[in-house]
């Protein structure tokens, strides 16, 4: 340390300069920080929504699938009310 510089003003001096590095090694820290937390928001994400769109296609499929169920059933239905009804007149018919 100087010999020509008060005590106080080379503390200050040394003080300051340890803030600056601190903040930068902070600043350096916060950027690293958020350059790997980028990363791997870009590997999640699209798992993610591949997820969401799978989850997506699951729903639709098994709505479509209940539609065609639901209509085989009513035409399965018609069918049979129309068979009896046909049976039904043609057993009154014979009497």
């Amino acid at each position: 340390m100087d010999d020509e510089k008060p005590v106080i003003e080379q503390a200050m001096e040394t003080i300051t300069t340890a803030v600056e590095t601190t903040k930068d090694t902070a600043v350096t820290a916060v950027k690293k920080v958020r350059k790997a937390a980028k990363k791997v928001a870009k590997k999640v994400a699209p798992k993610k929504a591949a997820k969401k769109k799978a989850k997506k296609a699951a729903k639709k499929a098994a709505k479509k699938s209940s539609k065609k169920a639901a209509k085989k059933t009513a035409k399965k239905a018609a069918k049979k009310t129309a068979k009896k009804a046909t049976k039904k007149k043609a057993g009154k018919a014979r009497r």
